[in-house]
């Protein structure tokens, strides 16, 4: 899905994001992504048995362990790694299945669409935030979008 106005409302509309993968070292792209979404107003839930909190949030085992609700269902994993994620992204009921830079893979995409999520392969939250909400100030990147204004509303 690489609609600008699809990933402007998945982004504008869903502010519960579980990071699945996400690292505690902070040069990671996981802990560099999601400490920008968490500093842009949304809650970000570590996913990883590895660590017990991580940016001051409580870590959990899996997306079964989490007690609230999640909107979007982030995933810092290997492409053949996704179906069971998709599988228990599906199972809580998340809103949209979103595979970080790298991560395609089609049949977990396929199935969480067939059960009603959104699905997005091979971008990433944090660039796609900045580059459709102003916030990505770094000279020639090509965001792809081509106005001079900022939007009217932000996600935050």
């Amino acid at each position: 899905m690489d609609d600008i106005n699809t990933l402007r409302r998945i982004l504008k509309e869903n502010h519960v994001i579980a990071v699945v993968g996400l690292s505690a070292d902070w040069f990671r792209p996981s802990y560099f992504a999601a400490k920008y979404m968490q500093e842009h107003g949304y809650r970000v839930i570590p996913v990883n048995p590895k660590y017990d909190s991580i940016l001051g949030e409580k870590c959990y085992r899996s997306l079964h362990n989490i007690p609230e609700k999640v909107d979007i269902v982030d995933i810092f994993r290997k492409s053949q790694d996704v179906m069971p994620i998709a599988e228990d992204a599906i199972a809580i009921g998340a809103k949209v299945l979103w595979q970080q830079l790298g991560v395609k893979n089609e049949a977990a995409a396929a199935k969480a669409r067939a059960a009603g999520l959104e699905a997005v392969m091979d971008h990433c939250v944090k660039i796609e935030h900045g580059r459709l909400f102003g916030g990505l100030n770094w000279v020639g990147v090509n965001t792809k979008v081509i106005s001079a204004k900022r939007p009217r509303w932000l996600a935050y």
